[in-house]
């Protein structure tokens, strides 16, 4: 079995990352020779579309879960596979984070500058709702499952998943809303879940529920959530993406008392970089072995 050809795009991409190619048995190459071409321009996606018109790669590994700037460069004729996975964990753990920090009412209390009167929430036998049920779902439900907390999962095509008690479609999300304490959005980023977050959406969430998006800024129509905390409709927003993105300075978000803002950290290159190295040295292997590789991209479904 001979080495898959493997290139490195764009040029000034993290040498570590040429590491695990030759660790799985690829070969480095111009792009111009690549049977595989692994892409790390994670934000400058149009510089992509060039060196595809240049390369006869088979195989496309983008650096993101998300594939939404890619889309209409994901042709049939290659396989594509994304970082589906990869980032789940360190995501899940900011999601946890931000609602705990919400339930506990960190944001204020860090800016108070005197001593208030006691107040704050346990996540302890909580109700929350988790839209989307991908990898960081799945790592939600088991960094969850020490709270006893009873969740519902909102999915695309409905399945058990450990720790759920109840997975339902996305014709239940309006119904899974209205019970929650806690939603959390971890779903990918479609045409039809864009704005899945609306005013609607959000008057059907209890009063004294918080929402956390760790997700894409744009499954939340903002100026309906601006609304809505300036209204009291939700006790609060923990938001890691926003739309637009980064959000503006002066933008009313930044001081909305009910709102916990990060800017799109849940995960970063230093929490991630072994789990990419993984995923690259293994998907590498499998590509010059013939067999599966792992975060591929359904074409059709746009994720």
């Amino acid at each position: 079995m001979r080495s898959p050809l493997i290139a490195l795009a764009p040029a000034d991409a993290p040498s570590w990352l040429a590491d695990a190619i030759t660790a799985g048995g690829g070969t480095l190459v111009e792009p111009a020779r690549a049977d595989g071409l692994v892409w790390f321009g994670p934000f400058a996606p149009e510089a992509l579309r060039p060196v595809l018109a240049a390369s006869p790669a088979r195989w496309v590994q983008l650096p993101w879960a998300g594939v939404e700037p890619y889309l209409s460069m994901l042709t049939p004729d290659r396989q594509w596979t994304c970082g589906k996975g990869v980032y789940a964990e360190a995501t899940a753990e900011h999601a946890l984070a931000l609602t705990l920090a919400l339930f506990r009412e960190l944001p204020r209390r860090v800016k108070a500058g005197r001593w208030e009167p006691r107040s704050g929430r346990s996540l302890f036998d909580a109700r929350v709702t988790i839209v989307g049920g991908g990898g960081i779902g799945e790592v939600l439900l088991r960094l969850l499952a020490p709270f006893r907390c009873e969740v519902t999962v909102v999915r695309r095509r409905p399945a058990p998943m450990p720790g759920a008690a109840a997975v339902v479609g996305t014709d239940g999300l309006h119904a899974a809303l209205a019970t929650a304490d806690v939603v959390i959005l971890s779903l990918p980023l479609t045409p039809e879940t864009t704005g899945v977050i609306g005013r609607d959406e959000l008057l059907l969430m209890r009063d004294e529920a918080i929402l956390v998006n760790v997700a894409r800024g744009a499954h939340v129509v903002t100026d309906d959530l601006v609304a809505v905390l300036r209204d009291g409709g939700i006790a609060g927003a923990a938001l890691d993406v926003t739309d637009p993105e980064p959000l503006p300075d002066g933008h009313p978000l930044w001081t909305e008392p009910r709102c916990l803002i990060t800017p799109h950290t849940a995960n970063t290159p230093e929490m991630v970089m072994p789990s990419i190295v993984e995923r690259i040295r293994e998907n590498v292997r499998r590509f010059g072995a013939g067999e599966p590789l792992i975060g591929t991209v359904d074409l059709e479904l746009g994720y």
